[in-house]
């Protein structure tokens, strides 16, 4: 059974930093790029990282660039989504999300992953 769980939400302020994390299970890794959408209330599904577990290349969202680092534990499973000055407009549920195509992290809007996780909430507060 595929399972993705993503835990480390929670509420910070304007310019703090929370770290995500991801736990995969029950597929073959090889190939996948891991990573996070996001939605917010009212708003449409958003892509925001992900990462190659075949060589580590990443992609950033636009809104996240310079301010997010996604990284990974291949030996653990494991993928982090560390987020830095973080903003009110980071309000979101984010929710982990596997595929072995780019496009549902950079064409969110239109292209659901393969898998995803039941998401965790993050709120900023001004």
């Amino acid at each position: 059974e595929v399972q993705l769980v993503e835990s480390g939400g929670g509420l910070v302020q304007a310019g703090g930093s929370l770290r995500l994390s991801c736990a995969a299970s029950g597929f073959t890794f090889d190939g996948y790029l891991i990573g996070w959408f996001r939605q917010a209330p009212g708003k449409e599904r958003e892509g925001v990282s992900c990462i190659s577990n075949r060589d580590g290349s990443t992609y950033y969202g636009d809104s996240v660039a310079g301010r997010f680092t996604i990284s990974s534990d291949n030996a653990k499973n494991m993928v982090y989504l560390q987020m830095n000055s973080l903003k009110p407009d980071d309000t979101a549920v984010y929710y982990c999300a596997a595929d072995l195509d780019l496009a549902p992290f950079r064409y969110s809007r239109t292209h659901s992953p393969s898998y995803r996780g039941q998401g965790t909430q993050v709120t900023v507060s001004s």
